[in-house]
């Protein structure tokens, strides 16, 4: 009997969010027949990378955009949608004017599995502690209003492990992690998924010092973590789409 197939969402602030430990997975979950759409909500064109290529935003919006473009086709992407909000600026932002953007893609695309960053943001930036709370936000107020589609809200994450903190760059910058008895899934990576995060975040070639020195392959190893939200699996299930209700 065959394996029933789902449609997930990636929801993210920006370009290279979903290659710095999504891909691996989102490759795997292709290659099993399941859709898998992302949506980014900015361009990135405020990443410091600018300055060192000397580019205004908008410039550097438009140049990683292109290299998302390479992204959605290296990966298999079902569909991808990329928006212009204020990068670094979302904190600035009303929050109802997010929520109304993600709720109408949401709705769009009806998935049943929505992926997006735990409530530290994987890095504490602003912006995807916005990111956060906004698709919880609107989560809860769809189920609420009964647009039951939705089965699972999932965030990718990194375990916490006191004796072995996770830094980028040169020991300045602490990776935040969710606490072990909050890890619902472990996703065990085959070699062709790891390769294929290699692969993405090759297409960013604006980024190629960045990526080099936060190591973020060896970081994420050959396993990817999940919180589930409002549900709790000890021990964690080895696919996003286990005991999906």
């Amino acid at each position: 009997m065959e394996s029933p197939k789902y449609r997930f969402l990636y929801i993210f602030p920006h370009p290279d969010d979903e290659s710095f430990g999504p891909a691996p997975v989102i490759h795997q979950q292709l290659k099993a027949g399941h859709e898998v759409f992302l949506l980014t909500l900015t361009r990135g064109g405020a990443t410091r990378q600018r300055f060192a290529l000397n580019k205004t935003i908008e410039e550097m919006g438009e140049i990683r955009y292109q290299e998302m473009l390479v992204v959605e086709k290296t990966l298999g992407l079902t569909g991808m949608t990329v928006l212009d909000l204020p990068d670094s600026g979302m904190q600035e932002m009303d929050p109802r004017e997010i929520e109304n953007v993600v709720k109408e893609h949401i709705l769009n695309i009806r998935p049943d599995i929505i992926v997006s960053y735990p409530v530290h943001g994987n890095s504490g930036f602003h912006d995807h502690l916005v990111m956060h709370a906004v698709i919880k936000r609107v989560y809860l107020e769809m189920k609420d209003e009964g647009d039951d589609f939705v089965k699972r809200l999932a965030f990718i994450t990194l375990p916490d492990k006191p004796d072995k903190p996770v830094f980028l760059d040169d020991d300045t910058f602490r990776i935040r992690q969710s606490p072990e008895e909050l890890i619902d899934c472990i996703v065990k990576l085959q070699k062709d998924d790891i390769e294929m995060m290699k692969k993405t975040l090759a297409c960013y070639s604006t980024y190629k010092d960045v990526i080099d020195k936060s190591g973020v392959v060896d970081k994420v190893g050959d396993k990817v973590y999940f919180e589930f939200y409002g549900e709790d699996f000890t021990p964690p299930v080895g696919d996003v789409v286990d005991e999906l209700s």
